[in-house]
């Protein structure tokens, strides 16, 4: 469709975007154009095996794989700027451009592999998820997992090789005035960065503090953010319900459709109206209808589209005689019975009189909620049956059999295909029916005339007694059982996790029977599945990232000092999200558990130099980790900043469908902001405790039997 290659346009300006901008912070923070070049290599190699593995794999691009390489821009420089960051060191230090690469890449490669390990092992839980929201997001998890695993290749084989044949020592004079300004802005925020991380290592409590204080914090803002499933999307498409009175005549629908769709169609924002009525499809019933409304482009109108739906409604309101529920379409939507409104919740009984008597009630309880708006329900029980009964007395007296009665109704109201008529230009059918003026009431049944067997027409009132009877319009199931089906749509300014509380409490106050057996259909029944296995969610991508990184580093405390960086992520990804006024839904959660594995990327090289001094013997803990906060100093900036402009086209998108990516760019975005700010600072603090804790594990060993 058109809005389709709309959203998939603006997601590839996107992927663009964040080249650019990545590519432009390499420049930046290296200052030449052969060190650019080197990690740059790394997006377009990265994305060309990652369109290979696609193919492979069957994936197709669309808004989701998209979605994942934006964000993968920022992801795939890390390791390649880590590595040409770490040679460029050894080549300013005087070695030869071969044996400084060789020196690089070998200290730096159990870096580079801790960060892409544990990384890929947040994805683990993504995989892993059951339901709808698991199988659609595999491939998002799937493209971007690919991505980082051959980004890490590429920047222990490619990177390693062009450094040494593109990199040469840089002299002071050889820097231009604006490179030079640069590098003395940079050492200044280095020499405040010095200074900041000796008051916090002389304030090691505070600090500490700081560290529970944001785990306390992330536990709040969890529960204050609005909890949705998918963000609410202008994808240039509306859909309209339209319902009558149960009694409503076809031509009598079709007139008031009519005045629906000139309503509609005289809204400068719409472009296209296409509707039908009464066609059994859809959820539709003799006096419902439906339309499929295509608005201009978004660059041609000036409202989104639940703008146009809110001017909308007061118009369509005052039509008589029909109601007319209005949803914007969405990309995303999971499973549900086609109903008028965007959310359902589903009454089921083995007994229809049951439903009969406790949907309305249900319906009443759901319309008086503040919460909710344009409540329906599919249930039609108020619809007309009109009972013709022969005297077959009578009828036997003039001749007139039952079915003689049944062909003059037939001939008169059920628009028999008598014969076609054939010209020179086509062909047209001939239809038998009465005029339309006989149709107004039931009265016109018995106006008809039979013809007996001697001629003479007989007036069908004398030979039948007709009553009117009520009936329902339709019985619908689900699961072989009765079921009834309400739907409303979200009231301004309401998250969909608020309303699913409320119409629980609403649920609970009326006191169903034990027999009804009540709950969400659709995407609010998605989202109550979801919402509960969130925590779990985010807890196994914790627990498994903890369990690669023990194996890695060959201990218990470690691990700990590099998820210590995750609540200050926390806070940055929920406050950033609470301040835009998004939703914690699926999106906003893939971004969260992203955090998990982009900010501990920090942590990781500055510990691993620290071990490293350690090790070696030239330094204590506070001294070891003072000079890798330094030394790693500028590639965390420089990766922290490429992620950060990786995910911000995402963060300020305004185009076709990116209401769905804005979420997940906005997470990134807080998250980075907030946890560069502290980690810097508080996991030189949290590492010192580990070290700490471990030298006194090792000073008192656990008693041990020994033999003899």
């Amino acid at each position: 469709s058109t809005a389709t290659s709309m959203s998939m346009a603006d997601v590839e300006v996107s992927l663009l975007l964040a080249v650019l901008l990545v590519v432009g912070v390499v420049f930046v923070f290296l200052r030449d154009w052969r060190a650019t070049l080197i990690p740059s290599v790394a997006v377009p190699l990265s994305l060309l095996g990652t369109f290979a593995a696609m193919l492979a794999l069957g994936f197709s691009l669309n808004n989701l794989s998209l979605m994942a390489l934006t964000i993968s821009t920022g992801f795939v420089v890390d390791d390649a700027i880590v590595v040409t960051e770490n040679v460029a060191r050894y080549l300013e230090g005087g070695k030869a451009p071969l044996q400084a690469a060789l020196l690089g890449a070998q200290q730096i490669a159990f870096t580079v592999i801790s960060i892409t390990v544990s990384l890929l092992a947040v994805f683990i839980p993504l995989l892993l998820m059951g339901g709808i929201v698991g199988r659609l997001f595999s491939e998002f998890a799937i493209t971007l997992s690919v991505s980082i695993a051959v980004s890490a290749v590429i920047s222990l084989s490619v990177t390693p090789m062009m450094c040494a044949l593109l990199l040469r020592p840089r002299h002071g004079a050889q820097q231009g005035a604006l490179a030079g300004l640069f590098e003395r802005l940079f050492a200044s925020l280095q020499a405040a960065y010095a200074t900041g991380l000796r008051w916090s290592l002389r304030h090691r409590r505070l600090m500490q503090g700081l560290t529970g204080g944001t785990v306390v914090l992330t536990v709040v803002l969890f529960a204050l953010v609005p909890k949705g499933m998918f963000p609410q999307q202008d994808t240039g498409m509306l859909m309209g319900m339209s319902e009558g009175p149960q009694d409503i005549s076809f031509t009598q629908l079709q007139a008031r459709q009519i005045q629906v769709n000139q309503v509609l169609k005289d809204d400068p924002d719409i472009a296209h109206v296409v509707s039908s009525i009464a066609s059994g499809n859809g959820g539709q019933s003799g006096n419902t209808g439906q339309s499929f409304i295509e608005l201009r482009p978004l660059d041609q109108r000036g409202a989104h589209a639940d703008a146009i739906i809110a001017r909308l409604r007061p118009k369509l309101a005052r039509i008589p005689g029909i109601v007319v529920y209005l949803q914007a379409v969405q990309d995303l939507r999971m499973g549900g019975r086609a109903a008028r409104t965007q959310y359902q919740y589903t009454l089921q009984d083995v007994s229809l009189s049951s439903l009969r008597l406790w949907a309305p009630r249900v319906l009443q309880a759901f319309a008086a909620l503040p919460q909710l708006k344009d409540v329906a329900t599919d249930q039609q029980t108020a619809g007309l049956q009109a009972t013709m009964r022969i005297d077959r007395d009578a009828a036997a007296r003039f001749g007139v059999t039952p079915q003689r009665i049944d062909d003059a109704l037939y001939d008169a109201f059920g628009q028999r295909f008598v014969s076609t008529i054939f010209t020179e230009r086509g062909q047209y059918r001939v239809v038998l029916e009465s005029k339309p003026r006989g149709e107004q009431g039931p009265e016109a049944l018995g106006a008809q005339y039979v013809r007996a067997p001697g001629g003479q027409p007989v007036r069908l009132a004398g030979l039948t007694a007709t009553s009117i009877e009520a009936t329902p319009l339709a019985v619908n199931h689900q699961g072989q059982f009765p079921s009834v089906t309400l739907s409303f749509n979200l009231a301004d300014g309401v998250a969909l996790g608020d309303a699913v509380a409320a119409i629980e409490a609403a649920k609970r106050g009326i006191g169903l029977p034990a027999s009804v057996r009540a709950g969400f259909a659709g995407v609010a029944q998605a989202f109550n599945a979801s919402a509960s296995s969130q925590p779990w969610l985010v807890l196994a991508a914790l627990l498994t990232v903890y369990i690669v990184l023990g194996i890695l580093y060959e201990s218990f405390v470690h691990p700990v000092t590099i998820l210590s960086t995750l609540p200050s992520a926390g806070v940055g990804a929920l406050a950033a999200l609470w301040i835009c006024g998004a939703e914690v839904g699926v999106i906003a959660l893939i971004g969260i558990i992203l955090l998990i594995g982009i900010v501990k990327k920090n942590a990781i090289m500055m510990i691993d130099f620290a071990l490293e001094r350690q090790r070696e013997g030239h330094m204590d803990a506070e001294e070891a980790i003072y000079a890798a906060c330094l030394l790693r100093f500028r590639p965390i900036m420089m990766t922290t900043l490429a992620a950060f402009f990786g995910g911000l086209p995402l963060a300020l998108g305004s185009g076709v469908g990116a209401e769905l990516r804005r979420p997940l760019g906005i997470a990134i975005v807080g998250g980075l902001l907030v946890s560069q700010m502290l980690t810097l600072f508080t996991t030189p603090v949290i590492y010192l405790l580990a070290e700490g804790l471990r030298r006194r594990h090792a000073d008192h060993p656990s008693p041990h039997v020994s033999a003899g």
